[in-house]
């Protein structure tokens, strides 16, 4: 990429010009303060599909990566007004913030302590200015293919943990990752002095759904009351499969009497109409125990899930379809509320 007299002359798109083989544009940013290399990096990217983002200096090129949609690759000039690329280099790295960037460092410096530099900052690769174009497209494919390989990596991940913490049948959060959750959020309760309720949903007569319908029938009303649930939820509730056809519901922030309201939407929201299951028509319904921590009680997880459970007793002996509530201390009775 020799900035001489008889480079603008040269065909940089001497290459077929396709997008490397990519499914979709790719975005770069390019961050050059010199408008010479500016204006042939421009000219070159745009030629090879990708999306041009410019920086004019090593500052406006941190605030460009430090955008949520900041650019996957990014070139960056070594010597630059404001922050130098080999700064920038050790900021994206001591960020650590994913999905990653692949940077490329540009520069005019030939000896080898300076690429040990650059690379010890951050730098994934290391480029001469004095470089001919097909070298920075070559390197260019090959730190997509890195991103590429690092999205799948992530996506893995995500699926896993997915699979880790997910009830793979309804969607919602598993047994031990509700009960982690009001765990978590009782301790936070606790520490800001703020109330917090507990509902444990369980279907009714749902033995009586599998021994009729089939188990397969089950297994879609399941999924059914969970959006229904869902849907009738705050966004920031959580709502996990205890096991089985129960449900736990963690209300944090919330006041016994606000529990109860919640509670009668949910109940309301599954009795609403019946479930299709195939040609079948359903009726499902629900009972309901709600448990209550008020802020000068300090509970244990285990103790306000044995009150719900309680009040889940409570409600199905009231004739289901019923929500009931339990007392905020390990020995209370069931009432109702």
């Amino acid at each position: 990429m020799h900035a001489t007299a008889a480079e603008p002359q040269q065909d940089v798109g001497f290459l077929p010009a396709l997008p490397d083989g990519m499914d979709h544009r790719v975005r770069v940013l390019a961050a050059e303060d010199n408008a010479v290399y500016r204006t042939l990096l421009r000219a070159m990217l745009t030629k090879w599909g990708y999306d041009v983002v410019m920086a004019h200096d090593g500052t406006e090129a941190w605030q460009i990566l430090q955008s949520p949609d900041a650019p996957r690759l990014a070139i960056l000039d070594w010597m630059m007004p404001g922050l130098d690329g080999v700064e920038i280099c050790r900021r994206v790295r001591s960020a650590g913030r994913e999905p990653y960037i692949y940077i490329l460092l540009l520069t005019s410096r030939t000896e080898s302590q300076d690429l040990v530099a650059g690379m010890d900052a951050g730098a994934d690769d290391y480029l001469l200015k004095t470089t001919k174009p097909p070298e920075l497209r070559v390197r260019l494919r090959a730190g997509r293919r890195i991103i590429d390989l690092q999205e799948k990596l992530v996506r893995a991940r995500e699926a896993l943990r997915e699979q880790a913490t997910h009830d793979s049948l309804t969607g919602l959060l598993n047994r031990a990752s509700i009960l982690e959750h009001l765990q978590d959020e009782l301790a936070r309760a606790g520490r800001q002095d703020q109330p917090l309720c507990l509902l444990m949903v369980d279907l009714d007569h749902f033995k009586s759904v599998n021994d009729t319908y089939g188990h397969l029938a089950g297994d879609a009303v399941l999924r059914e009351a969970a959006r229904r649930m869902k849907a009738a939820v705050r966004r920031y509730d959580a709502i996990g499969r205890y096991g089985g056809e129960e449900f736990l519901i963690v209300l944090s922030g919330c006041e016994r009497e606000d529990a109860r309201a919640r509670a009668e939407r949910i109940r309301a929201a599954v009795a609403a109409e019946p479930f299709a299951v195939g040609a079948q028509s359903i009726q499902v319904t629900t009972s309901i125990g709600v448990a209550c921590c008020a802020v000068s009680a300090r509970l244990a997880p285990d103790a306000l899930v044995r009150n719900a459970d309680l009040a889940v007793y409570q409600a199905k002996s009231l004739g289901r379809n019923y929500v009931a509530g339990a007392g905020c201390a390990p020995q209370d009775p069931a009432v109702g509320l």
